[in-house]
Formats: structure tokens, sequence, C-alpha cells
């Protein structure tokens, strides 16, 4: 396998998930997927973490090696031609706080980032728990992010939700001719807490449309937390549609 696109450490990770209708999904599934329900349901999920040790092709790039990213995802899933299942994720919204960063993932992925101001704190211990959030910043609001966990973190119970929810390894993006980028990430499973408080604030309606804010705006499904690991972002290959 080629080298890596991307490699980091993506820490402290943020997992709020809510119950999404199935109708607002399906037309933003990218060509060859289909959405990936758990037990009949449709999740997104606003996902708050730190880029750490960042590296392109290999090469740190100075002031962009460690921030945040906070993003409004959902599930899919694909059989390969050989039968092979892959789960996975596609964006709604990505916001990270370096201009940089945004242009070239729209560019190489077409994937729907946004330059924001973006600050962060976490106090997650991995025996003990703790506290992470995250706050940004657009049009002149702010929106902010954060989830409790207590006590040790612990590997996700085979078919929970928490396992669906951080388990997916690959990513599927809309290209701008209507072909679908499918792209590995690997990292190893994660130590989750189930968050013991969770929650989001701001005005959601202008990140995120009425549809999403609506869904997000209810109550939570289910929150988690995790350190997380080292990440590898594989180069994207095109599926002709």
């Amino acid at each position: 396998m080629p080298a890596p696109f991307l490699t980091a450490r993506w820490e402290n990770l943020v997992l709020l998930n809510y119950s999404c209708p199935t109708e607002l999904l399906e037309p933003l599934a990218p060509n060859g997927t289909e959405l990936d329900l758990w037990n009949g349901e449709a999740f997104v999920s606003l996902v708050g973490f730190m880029f750490r040790e960042t590296r392109v092709l290999g090469v740190p790039i100075p002031f962009h090696v460690n921030f945040e990213e906070v993003n409004l995802r959902f599930y899919v899933r694909r059989t390969t031609p050989s039968g092979e299942l892959r789960r996975a994720v596609v964006f709604v919204r990505e916001l990270v706080p370096r201009h940089a960063i945004a242009a070239l993932a729209r560019w190489i992925y077409n994937e729907p980032y946004l330059a924001v101001s973006m600050e962060h704190r976490s106090s997650l211990i991995p025996r003990e728990g703790g506290t992470a959030s995250y706050s940004w910043w657009h049009s002149g609001a702010e929106f902010a992010m954060t989830a409790e966990a207590a006590g040790a973190a612990r590997p996700p119970a085979p078919g929970s939700e928490a396992e669906f929810i951080t388990e997916h390894y690959w990513g599927y993006t809309k290209q701008r001719n209507g072909d679908t980028l499918e792209y590995l990430v690997e990292h190893p499973p994660w130590l989750v807490w189930e968050a013991t408080r969770a929650g989001v604030s701001g005005p959601l309606l202008s990140l995120y449309g009425s549809g999403f804010a609506e869904s997000l705006s209810r109550p939570m499904r289910s929150a988690f937390v995790t350190m997380g690991s080292r990440v590898s972002v594989h180069h994207g290959v095109r599926l002709v549609s």
C-alpha cells in the first residue's frame, strides 16, 4: 500500500450523537453508498477533536501541526465488487482554525471545510476521565461543545452503539462531477467513555441549516469520549459513477 497522504494523532475526541431523519441524509449519500443504520436508526454525530503531530506526505507544515477540528458527519456503507463491506462516514461540515487546511481539503478531497476561530480545553486521564470541550466562532456568534467522563475508558462492547460510532474506517466524498471519492482511515480500536454529561450550544441554524439544526436541538441519543490514537488517512480513489 502506498504511503498515507496524512498522518497525525487524533486526541481528546468528543462525539455527540443524534437520531436524524433518513430523508435528510439520503440525498447527501455519495453515489454507490447507502445509509448505515444502527438498530434501524440513522445518526448524525457532532465530533470535536485535536489534530496533533500532523504531517502531509510525511512532512510537518509549519503552524499547521497541532489544531482543532469540529465536524458534523453521518454514516454510510458500501459493498465492493468483491463483496467486502466498507463502513464509512460522510461529512456535512468540517471546521478548522487554519485557512490553508480548509483550502487544501476542499481542493484534494472536495470536503466541506470552513475556517473559523477555535479553541479547546481538556483534562482527560485514561483511568480517571475528565472533561473535554471545543469552542468556535462564526459570523459573530459563539458555539461550544463539551463532555465529561468518569472512571476508566474501556473497549466498546461488540455490537454496541459506541462501537458503531467509533469504528467506521472509510470516508466517502461526493465529487463535483457526481463521482465518489473513497479513502481509508486507519487507526486502532479506541477505548471509550460513555459521557456522564454532554451538550452543544450556539445558533446551529446558521452553520448547518434547518434540518440538521432541528436534529441537533433534540435530546442526544448518546455521547462518547475517547483519548484517540495515531491515525493514517490514505489517498482517495475515485469511484466512477
